[in-house]
């Protein structure tokens, strides 16, 4: 399981630029996991990021700081993109909010309470 990011997002997310992002799924990434980035549902980018943080939000309330964590956008700059990667802009939708940072592996497998990575 991962989070799909567009290829241009997948510098700023690995930059540290990215670290947020909305998503209209009704499934929810939990907390405290780490998942793959990918940039399609097969292909995964060999990266992972940490969620650090899951909640609602309308789009409305989209503020200018969190803007800027979702590629260092204005609210604008955001809202054109929501649009052009979704095809429209509903400022009442409810979209689930992830905060994320990149982790990197470890070069060898660790063994974590019972699961190996």
């Amino acid at each position: 399981m991962g989070l799909i990011f567009k290829k241009e997002h997948i510098e700023l997310v690995l930059l540290g630029v990215k670290t947020q992002t909305r998503r209209r799924h009704k499934h929810r990434l939990k907390a405290g996991r780490i998942y793959d980035v990918k940039t399609s549902w097969t292909h995964r980018t060999g990266h992972k990021i940490l969620i650090t943080k899951v909640y609602t939000q309308r789009l409305r309330d989209i503020t200018p700081e969190e803007a800027a964590k979702e590629g260092n956008y204005t609210i604008g700059e955001f809202v054109y993109v929501w649009m052009r990667i979704n095809g429209e802009w509903n400022p009442n939708e409810f979209v689930v909010v992830y905060e994320f940072k990149v982790v990197t592996q470890p070069a060898h497998p660790v063994r974590l309470k019972g699961f190996l990575w």
